[in-house]
Parts: C-alpha cells; sequence; structure tokens
C-alpha cells in the first residue's frame, strides 16, 4: 500500500489559565468581563496517523480492525453523526466544518496509534479535530496556516454536543509553550521563551469527572453574575487569572522552577476558593487533593495543580530536576495505581549564528570590482558614516543579537578582511579621529571578533556556498542574509530582528519575503501561499525561482484581501537543519541548474517533505549587485 501524508498531533497541557477561553467569549455580551489568558503547551502524548484521498470520509485503526467510521462526504450526513454524540461525532464534525467552506473530497484516515489519553484534560478530542483538519488541508492544499487549522478545528468540535472552548485547539502548536488570548471571538497567540529547562510530570489520577457538568455549572456564572457564588467565578477567571498569567509568563521567561511551582499550587488553591462552591459535586476533587498532599509527591515538586476542567481528572506537576522526574513518574505509577508521562519545556535557544554568502567576482560592477569586492563597496549609512556594505549588514545582526558569523569569502581576500577588522589604527590616525569615530572603531574590532571565514574555492552556486557552511551551523538553525543586499526597515525593528522576532524553536523553515510590482517578478524568487486574516506570514504553497509574468499572473498570486500580490524573496532566510542536509545530498547527486547548485531548489524540496512559511517583512530590499541597483540602494540609505 501506498504510504499516506504521515500526521501527528499531541495533546495539550494548561500551565495556567484554564476556563479563561470561554468565559472571555462572552465578552461579546458583556464588556466589562476581562479577557481570558492562558499558558498552553503540546505534550509528547498523541495521535499517529496516515491521511490518503478518497471519495468518502474513513476512519480505521490499525488497532482496532473492528473501530471504522465511513460516511459521505455529504454536509448533512455528517452534520447528522457529529450532532448525534458518540465516538467519532468529533471526526464528522470536523469534516462537517470543511465541507461547509470547501468543496473538497473525502480522505481516509489510518490511525496507527494514540498515546494520548482520553477526557483527561488533555485534549483528546481537540486532538483529533486538528488531526483531521491537517490532513483535509495537506491533501486538498488549503494553504491553511496553523492558526487557521486551529480555527477550523473548533468549528468541528463545537459542531457536537461538547462546548469546549478555542484553548484545547492550541494542540495545533505542537510542543511549544504559547499565550493565548481570547477576547469575545478574537484570538491572538504568541510564543514564549523559557529560560531554563522545566520539568513537569502529569497523570491521569484513574478517578473519574462530568466535564459537561463542570462546564454547564461555570457557564451558568455568565455573562452577568447575580450572587456571590458567580461574581467569585468572574472574579477567578478574569481579574486573577490575569495576575497569574502575567506572573507565570515572567516566571517561565526568567526559568524560575521554584517560584512557578509555587504559582501553580497558589492557582489551585484560589480555584477551590473561587470555582469549587459553583460546582462542588464534581470540583471538590478528593483524589486530586489527597494526591496533591502527598509526602512524597510535596518531596519532588516546587508546586502542583489540576489538569483541564478541574476535578478528579488529571494531575500536573512541576518537579525539582530530572531525577525528581524519574522518581515521581515512577512512584505515581507503582504505588498510587496512575499513569503518569513526563514532560520537559527545553530552554529556548534564540538564533545566534549568521551565514553570509560574500565570495563572487562582481563581473556586474567592472571596473571597481578588480580594486573592491562588493562586500567593500562604499555605503553612506543613515548615521552619516561613510562604510563598506558589509559593515553595514554586519551590524544590524550585532544589534539583533547574533553572536557567530561566518562570511563565504574568496581565499585571497582574506587579508582585506582582516585590514579592516583586525588591524589596528596606526597612532597618527588615531590622533585625527573624533572620539565618536574612534568609538566606531572599537565597535568594528568588537563586530570583527564575531567573524569566522569559510572559503568557497569554486563558484559552484548560493546553494554550494551555504553547504559549506554545515559544519558551522552544527545543527542549529542559522540565519542566513545575502552579501550583495541590504535591507531598510519601516518599522521601529529591523528587518532582520523582524524576521528573528517572528522564529521559534519549533518554527519551519522561514524566508522573509515582501511584495512586488507585476514586471518585476521575473527578478525574483516568487512564493505564493494563504493570509488568514491579517497574519504578517504564510504557509507557502509553491516557490518558483524567476517566473515569466504570465506565469506569475496565473498561477503565483496570493490574495491579500481582494487584492492580488506577488511575494518576492527579501533575501534574509532562517535555515533549518534540514536544508543543509538537501544541500548535501544535491551535491552528492550532482543536481545542478544551469550548472550551479542553487539554493531554491533545496529549499522547495524542505517546502515538500517539512513545509515553510514565508514572513511578510517590513521594509525594502536594496539590491548593491549591479550598477544601477548599487546607485538607488545609495540614495535609499541616505533617505
Amino acid at each position: 500500500m501506498e504510504k499516506g501524508i504521515e500526521l501527528f498531533v499531541p495533546g495539550r497541557l494548561c500551565l495556567l489559565g484554564e476556563h479563561s477561553d470561554w468565559a472571555g467569549k462572552y465578552r461579546n455580551t458583556n464588556e466589562k468581563i476581562e479577557k481570558g489568558y492562558a499558558i498552553v503547551t503540546g505534550i509528547e502524548e498523541g495521535i499517529h496517523a496516515f491521511a490518503y484521498p478518497d471519495e468518502r470520509l474513513i476512519i480505521e485503526y490499525t488497532t482496532d480492525t473492528d473501530l471504522v467510521f465511513s460516511c459521505d462526504m455529504k454536509a448533512d450526513a455528517l452534520q447528522k453523526v457529529a450532532e448525534e454524540g458518540g465516538f467519532f461525532c468529533y471526526i464528522a464534525g470536523t469534516a462537517f466544518a470543511i465541507k461547509e467552506r470547501y468543496n473538497v473530497g473525502g480522505v481516509r484516515i489510518v490511525i496507527d496509534h494514540v498515546t494520548l489519553p482520553m477526557k483527561k484534560g488533555l485534549s483528546s478530542s481537540a486532538a483529533i479535530c486538528v488531526l483531521v483538519t491537517r490532513a483535509f488541508n495537506q491533501i486538498y492544499h488549503l494553504h491553511l496556516n496553523t492558526r487557521g487549522e486551529m480555527n477550523l478545528a473548533y468549528e468541528g468540535e463545537i459542531a457536537t454536543p461538547s462546548r469546549c472552548g478555542k484553548l484545547d485547539q492550541a494542540c495545533a502548536y505542537g510542543k511549544k509553550p504559547v499565550l493565548m488570548t481570547f477576547d469575545g471571538d478574537r484570538i491572538t497567540v504568541k510564543n514564549i521563551e523559557v529560560g531554563a529547562d522545566l520539568f513537569f510530570v502529569f497523570a491521569d489520577l484513574k478517578a473519574g469527572k462530568d466535564t459537561i457538568k463542570i462546564l454547564a455549572d461555570l457557564n451558568r456564572c455568565y455573562p452577568f453574575a447575580q450572587n456571590e457564588i458567580e461574581q467569585n467565578v468572574q472574579e477567578y477567571l478574569g481579574r486573577i487569572n490575569k495576575e497569574n498569567i502575567e506572573k507565570g509568563l515572567e516566571l517561565i521567561r526568567q526559568g524560575n522552577a521554584e517560584g512557578l511551582g509555587r504559582l501553580m499550587s497558589r492557582t489551585q488553591e484560589l480555584f477551590d476558593e473561587y470555582l469549587t462552591p459553583a460546582c462542588p459535586s464534581e470540583l471538590t476533587a478528593p483524589i486530586l487533593h489527597q494526591t496533591l498532599q502527598d509526602p512524597h509527591v510535596k518531596s519532588l515538586i516546587y508546586g502542583a495543580k489540576g489538569v483541564g476542567s478541574g476535578g478528579d481528572g488529571a494531575v500536573q506537576f512541576l518537579v525539582k530536576d530530572t531525577e525528581a522526574q524519574a522518581e515521581l513518574k515512577k512512584y505515581l505509577e507503582e504505588d498510587l495505581r496512575m499513569t503518569a508521562y513526563t514532560l520537559t519545556l527545553n530552554q529556548t535557544k534564540p538564533i545566534t549564528k549568521a551565514v553570509i554568502p560574500a565570495a563572487g567576482n562582481g563581473v556586474r560592477m567592472f571596473p571597481i570590482s578588480k580594486l573592491l569586492r562588493k562586500a567593500f563597496l562604499p555605503i553612506i549609512d543613515k548615521d552619516g558614516i561613510i562604510k563598506p556594505a558589509i559593515m553595514v549588514l554586519l551590524e544590524e545582526l550585532d544589534d539583533a543579537g547574533i553572536e557567530r558569523i561566518a562570511i563565504v569569502i574568496d581565499r585571497e581576500d582574506r587579508k582585506d578582511y582582516e585590514n579592516f577588522f583586525e588591524k589596528e589604527l596606526s597612532n597618527e590616525i588615531a590622533q585625527k579621529l573624533s572620539p565618536s569615530l574612534l568609538e566606531y572603531e572599537s565597535k568594528i574590532q568588537r563586530i570583527g571578533r564575531k567573524i569566522e571565514y569559510i572559503y568557497q574555492d569554486e563558484k559552484l552556486g548560493l546553494g554550494h556556498a551555504v553547504s559549506l557552511c554545515e559544519e558551522f551551523a552544527d545543527g542549529d538553525p542559522v540565519l542566513l542574509v545575502l552579501g550583495d543586499q541590504l535591507y531598510k526597515t519601516t518599522s521601529y525593528l529591523s528587518c532582520t530582528r523582524q524576521l528573528l522576532d517572528s522564529y521559534s524553536k519549533d518554527s519551519k523553515l522561514m524566508i522573509s519575503v515582501i511584495p512586488v510590482p507585476i514586471g518585476e517578478v521575473s527578478r525574483y524568487g516568487i512564493l505564493t501561499g494563504k493570509i488568514e486574516n491579517h497574519d504578517d506570514f504564510f504557509v507557502v504553497d509553491r516557490m518558483v525561482e524567476k517566473p515569466e509574468a504570465s506565469y506569475a499572473e496565473e498561477y503565483l498570486f496570493t490574495n491579500v484581501g481582494s487584492e492580488k500580490k506577488y511575494f518576492a524573496v527579501f533575501g534574509e532566510y532562517i535555515l533549518t537543519p534540514a536544508v543543509f542536509r538537501q544541500l548535501k545530498e544535491n551535491i552528492v547527486a550532482g543536481i545542478r541548474e544551469k550548472g550551479e547548485y542553487q539554493l531554491t531548489g533545496a529549499l522547495d524540496k524542505v517546502r515538500q517533505k517539512e513545509g515553510m512559511v514565508a514572513f511578510l517583512t517590513d521594509g525594502e530590499m536594496l539590491d548593491i549587485g549591479d550598477v544601477t541597483a548599487y546607485q538607488k540602494a545609495l540614495l535609499k540609505k541616505m533617505d
């Protein structure tokens, strides 16, 4: 059998902020209600599956050949199954939501194995909804980004008797912590930096809870509180939750595990005080509280709280280290007869390495290229200092926090770089410089200490130049900026900082883009996809190097509202390790384009395998690669 599209969607763990998603939605009715805020992360456990195109909606389980669902891809049939509830209602509801919006056929999803416990506050229902959405998205090229998948999955879940909020759909973002904000129907999601490794254990309490009753009882407290109990529910899910989230964000960013643990325990105490009276039969949770007070458990943790809607469903612990993590898991399973899982949120590693390909003959700049490489062409920068173009690039990287920079050069050019970045000024020159220029010379020397040189002895293309930096990258994502381009921001952030801020540890290959007129598309690599709402990024569906205008007009446009736009590669990339593997594979196989190993072809291969994100940069690209472009760049840079 042909191997289908491989899919994995994890469950999610709400670290702080349960119930705030649906509570925040009531702002549509009562604007005095506080926005909802939650800190959520994906987990290791989830649903593994393969998806294939089909005429019908078919679900199969390899672990249970009798567990099969099949339905016509007709909206009324799917809606009926969804509304009736039952095991397959979430799958049918999601397919119904997709069918209502897109004219698509069916899919056959073979669920290979499931490691995610159901009905334990870890969003197993949301995970299956996201899985189904992702299957349709990839098979029928719907161009949905992660937020688009999340929104459709939510529409699918609420087509069933479930009344969960949008928080559950955070599983679409994978294993990384995010801050979710819920303001009526509007939702925003932001990545969270983790200051140090954080070690969690969470467990199925092997008891029970009625989530539907919990949600029904708490929802009765909205939108307008009628008594003290209802006021307390709104107070906890509003002001108190906002304060807890603000503290939690700061503690996570600091990597302060002890402080975060205390906050988790305090959150549970407040939950018990403010929410339990609204649904005492479910939220009193004796098994949960007995576990939280277990002396051996307390000796291994910094703090703990319930999971999901509350009650005796699941519990999460923030433990002291990896040894405590292993010991607590063993104790919960062997002594308390629970099913336990571990989760480690790794310290966020910002991108600190950059690559600049700067080798080449510069024949389009002849005869000045006999004397100066393009990297050393003079630029009058916005600070009024005349400096080599490469220094303008390096300053932007330095300001953005880049710590190591590999410049790919011709071997014979090494001396020019050393003279500029390493050679000390003579006393005669130093005495004639102003204090500000002497300070700038110190900056040149400091930045020079970040530089490492890589030689490209054969001019075999941009892809070849980048491939030479694989050892420098050493398995880390790296920033790539082209040596014959400069960047002028139209924001308060530099173009480089914008790109780095949009990237997170689990992000895909990312390329910055800008809109260009249809008459200029043949000069650039053009990317297309689908932009959701007002996002500043999109998942790339196609990538074509220097297409003809007629072809681009028909196939390579991206709709932005009612307008067709053409997005060109801006010249800044975040390369994942997969790019270096693909470049090596191309070079070993001798795959060339016009006699050279190109970067674009390798990027497109990685896009097909792992996906690619285009980031819409707020800025301008200034080419210094030929005489006309260089002249324009000089004028623009001085603006």
